[in-house]
């Protein structure tokens, strides 16, 4: 009766596990595999100020709409006391913090995160160009703007062609007197865009500014790089103000569109705007994940992706915890190896995930050899269990820390890494090998010791496996068939491997 409750339990869970994971690869598009990974960026604005005493503080800025080519993974506005509102005018999305009252120097936030979607087709705007009359320039100026544009025109066939002769003309490294005079009084990128684009406007072609933010990794201090845009009649088309060339760089987002300023700070003074940018590689599931959620499914909002940044990176290794004790189970049910404890080889295998697996052998072995012999001195002083587990605790914290200053200074880094060590299960293991050693020999004790510190290596090997922590992280539904295999092996009362090698003469006989 036990066992068939056992077996449609297991079933049960099994239905359950892959049930849902069907449901997650087939209609929600998460990937099976850890090799479909996805560039995320994340994008931060940091807006800093001091406002004026007693006034109210409105702060405005231009944040991207629909970046082309990424998925926006997550957006969100850091301002403590502020109220928040967002506006779309159709070409302009910008950010609003409002305040009745403060006081000192202040501080707001604006993060996105991106993913580049594969999937996504970038599509040039369509919307036509407002009525812009040409720009007027000094009298000094006209008969040199109208000599550029005029050379441009007999050069070119349409706007695109067009509007690129002017601007290689007006980027010439050798410019001759007329676009020296153009360039002369240009201070900035800025200043240079918009003085190409007025010129472009003086030719009869429609153009704008754009602010572009390149992601690149690693930028604390970074600033938007003025671009533009023409009106080739149909859509507007991306081009670079220095070369004339189309489209826009690789990695890069359209931050703002129009010459409208990207920050409005109202109340405040000492404005300063930063924006920093970060790159890591997630699965592709982060984009997969999104798109559920635009599809409204039930499922994703409970999924770990829900989770802060942090926490999601705790429970990468947390849920691989269950599949090294499913491997302790095997080994100690079904092989019979002998191990101290029953959690302290997985344990011990999270640690070498740090340590790495060679040099995380070696210092266990030194820690535990080391605390086995002054626990072997502890003996003759005849302690009780309490203060005795608690001297050992010591020694074995002093034990670390020693041979992490003595690797420090002899230039090995590894060896610095012997502090992620549970010190509470290691010298739970000393003293469990004493006892062992003082009750059944030196030989079972070393045994039990070589098996603890196999399976830990083993179930290290197991835990770090690329594909096996992608699936237990996007799919954690599988661990109920992990379960379901612990509670079918839970009932098993057959020979261990071990002990057929041990009862091979009864076998035979």
């Amino acid at each position: 009766m036990h066992n068939l409750h056992v077996r449609i339990l297991a079933t049960l869970l099994v239905v359950i596990g892959c049930g849902l994971c069907y449901y997650k690869v087939t209609r929600l598009g998460l990937p099976l595999l850890s090799t479909e990974d996805a560039e995320v960026w994340t994008v931060e604005a940091r807006i800093e100020f001091k406002a004026r005493s007693a006034t109210p503080v409105k702060v405005q800025l231009a944040i991207p709409k629909s970046p082309a080519g990424y998925t926006v993974v997550d957006e969100n506005f850091v301002s403590s006391d502020y109220g928040l509102t967002t506006e779309d005018d159709g070409i302009r999305r910008t950010a609003l913090w409002t305040v009745r009252k403060t006081k000192g120097y202040q501080v707001l936030y604006y993060r996105i995160q991106l993913a580049r979607d594969p999937m996504a087709v970038t599509t040039p705007s369509t919307l036509p160009p407002p009525a812009v009359a040409p720009p007027e320039y000094p009298e000094v100026l006209r008969p040199a703007a109208q000599a550029v544009l005029d050379e441009a025109r007999r050069k070119s066939a349409d706007v695109l062609s067009f509007s690129r002769e002017v601007l290689v003309r007006f980027n010439d490294p050798n410019p001759d007197a007329n676009v020296s005079l153009l360039r002369q009084d240009l201070q900035t990128q800025e200043d240079w865009t918009k003085r190409a684009i007025g010129l472009l406007a003086g030719g009869g072609a429609p153009a704008r500014l754009v602010n572009l933010l390149m992601l690149r990794d690693g930028v604390r201090h970074g600033e938007l790089t003025p671009w533009l845009e023409v009106y080739d009649g149909q859509s507007w088309q991306p081009m670079n103000p220095r070369t004339g060339e189309s489209g826009i760089p690789k990695d890069c987002i359209v931050w703002q569109v129009g010459d409208g300023p990207v920050l409005d700070v109202q109340g405040g003074r000492f404005v300063k705007l930063e924006y920093s940018v970060g790159r890591h590689t997630q699965e592709m599931a982060v984009v997969a994940e999104q798109r559920a959620r635009q599809m409204g499914s039930r499922i994703m909002e409970f999924s770990l992706f829900s989770l802060p940044v942090q926490t999601q990176n705790v429970y990468r290794v947390l849920l691989l915890a269950p599949v090294g004790a499913f491997l302790i189970v095997v080994l100690r049910n079904v092989v019979g190896v002998n191990t101290f404890g029953t959690f302290m080889p997985v344990l011990i295998a999270l640690a070498f995930r740090e340590t790495k697996l060679q040099w995380g052998l070696i210092l266990f072995t030194s820690v535990v050899a080391l605390g086995l012999a002054i626990r072997f001195y502890l003996e003759y002083l005849k302690l009780l269990l309490v203060p005795r587990l608690a001297s050992v605790l010591t020694i074995v914290i002093m034990l670390m820390a020693v041979i992490s200053l003595l690797t420090h200074k002899l230039g090995i880094d590894r060896g610095v890494s012997v502090a992620l060590f549970p010190m509470v299960i290691m010298a739970m293991t000393i003293e469990r090998m004493s006892l062992v050693w003082e009750e059944s020999g030196a030989w079972e004790a070393l045994q039990q010791g070589f098996g603890s510190l196999t399976v830990a290596a083993l179930a290290f090997l197991l835990m770090s496996n690329k594909q096996l922590g992608h699936l237990v992280f996007v799919f954690p539904e599988l661990l109920l068939v992990v379960l379901a295999a612990m509670l079918l092996l839970g009932r098993y009362t057959g020979y261990r491997l071990t002990e057929l090698w041990r009862f091979r003469a009864a076998l035979r006989g």
